[in-house]
């Protein structure tokens, strides 16, 4: 780790919040002094005090050590704006329905970017009644397979776990209109509009 946390951070966050040092200062139970050395970079806060300067700065405490503000644009809780991250180590799958920090085994996971299908990673999508069938004609060797496909609306996410050695296939009871994801441990994430 580069840093502890910079004094640029604290008085940034600070400002956002529209506070002085004094009123920060008062929240804490330290000086303005105290405060402005942080600011000038000129000391560190206490590792005890992270915790209320986070809170006094309305930030969590990975905002206030990174120093940046993460806001979640997804106010309406629309999952077709879901993301997804893949454990390149154990294989867990993780959703999330906002930006996210997002770590497993140790590393920090970027968030999956979907690509359109192409012809070795294609979709057929049959509807059955009520249902969609979905299946991907693609090998599911130990080596080289799909491990998830994902099926999206604007209230429902539905994820079903494929195996090695299995069929690359699934059911899902129709929604409405919404986005298939598929996982390619090779290749990557694929989506497709139904």
């Amino acid at each position: 780790m580069d840093h502890y946390i910079t004094g640029a951070a604290i008085k940034a966050l600070r400002e956002r919040c529209g506070l002085t040092q004094a009123q920060l200062a008062d929240q804490l139970c330290v000086s303005d002094k105290t405060v402005s050395k942080w600011e000038t970079g000129r000391g560190l806060p206490d590792i005890t005090l992270l915790e209320p300067l986070a809170a006094a700065l309305h930030v969590s405490l990975p905002e206030l050590l990174s120093g940046e503000v993460i806001t979640n644009a997804n106010r309406s809780a629309n999952l077709l704006r879901s993301r997804l991250y893949v454990c390149p180590i154990c294989g867990n799958i993780l959703p999330a329905t906002g930006a996210a920090g997002i770590s497993c085994c140790g590393v920090t996971l970027p968030q999956l970017e979907a690509e359109a299908p192409d012809d070795a990673h294609n979709a057929a999508v049959t509807e059955i009644e009520h249902e969609l069938y979905v299946e991907i004609p693609h090998e599911m060797t130990k080596t080289h397979y799909i491990s998830f496909i994902v099926y999206v609306t604007g209230d429902r996410f539905e994820l079903v776990r494929l195996y090695p050695e299995g069929p690359a296939a699934a059911r899902f009871f129709r929604r409405g209109h919404g986005k298939l994801y598929w996982y390619c441990n090779k290749h990557g994430l694929f989506e497709q509009k139904v």
